[in-house]
């Protein structure tokens, strides 16, 4: 919908304050501090941030009534939430020029919004005392942590957007974050329509856009193994608990003859097992940090062979019977599910990701092994 004579840009904002209005009746019934949390983080994200980027409607009186309507609701000062907002936009520019940071005066409006606050603040004190110690104002702290979060994560590597339809659908087209930097006066209704950065996108919403650090833990990963090879009592704990669940996943595999183990990693648990398990098999460890074989070698001996070179599954040779995939795996992973490189492949993954025939190593550790058997051709 067009600008109208109530809408200054387009009628769709009246959802937007529909739902403003829906957040405030809800917060009248005195709801429990998660629903205080999520509503804050939700509104801040929403209806406040398109509000200051454009106002909705097209009286200047209407927009101040409804600016203190908001702050209310979150109990967040509008003027001062607009001004610290409209500075992070300009942070871009402001670097350009030298500079880092701009200055935010504080203005009259900002006096009258902190001190309607306090006296509403005040009032829930003295008339709902428990309530509002107990839950309305832990709620309120949740929340603005739940939007530090997401402005964090907003930019942690770059401005980042996410195009996944739910998140759009409920936060009207929030994930379109590298577009609304770079047209930030665009209505939300049509920042859909802009051009995609792909490469500046994320999988996942910003508020949970530090699960994406499981995706890169190799080198966490690697220095839990290092930690590993400086205790004893790890070293043999690791070793029971892997053999026990290798040991269950080729149960029924048939003849293993040739074997190969990508990542041989710094303490190489996987071939050690394998050695004593299959002590016919020709066992190969590939891995592409060449520290990280000259570590193992000492402790794997001169039965198992060692590779120092990247895998791909077009190396891979076709009699191939068994090949052992790392946690720290860092190709497509969901390819080696759907077109299996070997005869039989066991593959690391965290605990909640089961395939095929699993095996749980250890709620510990958080970590399974997945049994993917290629199909007889």
């Amino acid at each position: 919908m067009a600008a109208t004579r109530v809408w200054r840009n387009s009628g769709q904002d009246a959802v937007l304050v529909a739902l403003a209005i829906a957040h405030g009746s809800i917060l009248l019934g005195a709801p429990p501090m998660p629903v205080v949390a999520v509503g804050l983080w939700w509104g801040a994200n929403t209806v406040s941030h398109n509000f200051i980027h454009l106002p909705f409607f097209r009286s200047r009186g209407a927009n101040a009534t409804f600016s203190m309507y908001l702050t209310l609701v979150l109990g967040i000062p509008q003027s001062l939430w607009r001004a610290r907002h409209l500075a992070h936009h300009a942070e871009d520019a402001l670097a350009h020029r030298g500079s880092l940071h701009r200055q935010i005066g504080w203005t009259r409006t900002m006096t009258l919004e902190s001190g309607t606050i306090g006296m509403l603040w005040l009032t829930l004190g003295l008339i709902a005392s428990d309530y509002f110690w107990r839950t309305y104002l832990p709620g309120w702290a949740l929340g603005l942590t739940l939007c530090f979060l997401q402005g964090h994560f907003e930019h942690a590597r770059g401005t980042t957007s996410h195009y996944g339809r739910l998140y759009n659908l409920l936060f009207f087209n929030d994930g379109y974050h590298v577009e609304h930097h770079r047209r930030p006066a665009t209505h939300w209704a049509r920042l859909a329509r802009q051009p995609r950065i792909d490469r500046h996108s994320s999988l996942w919403p910003p508020i949970l856009r530090w699960l994406e650090w499981l995706a890169v833990w190799r080198h966490p990963l690697d220095g839990l193994e290092t930690l590993v090879l400086r205790a004893a009592w790890l070293q043999r704990a690791m070793l029971r608990t892997h053999r026990t669940a290798l040991t269950t996943a080729l149960s029924g595999a048939g003849e293993l003859k040739r074997v190969l183990v990508v990542g041989g990693g710094l303490f190489p648990r996987t071939a050690i097992i394998l050695r004593d398990l299959l002590p016919w098999a020709a066992i190969t460890v590939i891995d592409a940090d060449e520290g990280h074989l000259d570590r193992a070698r000492p402790l794997l001996g001169g039965a198992v062979r060692t590779e120092h070179r990247v895998f791909r599954d077009a190396d891979v040779p076709e009699d191939a019977d068994l090949i052992v995939i790392p946690l720290a795996y860092l190709g497509d992973r969901e390819a080696i599910y759907r077109h299996p490189p070997a005869r039989v492949v066991v593959v690391h993954d965290w605990l909640w990701r089961p395939r095929g025939r699993t095996v749980r190593v250890s709620a510990l550790l958080l970590k399974r092994l997945n049994v993917i058997v290629r199909p007889a051709i």
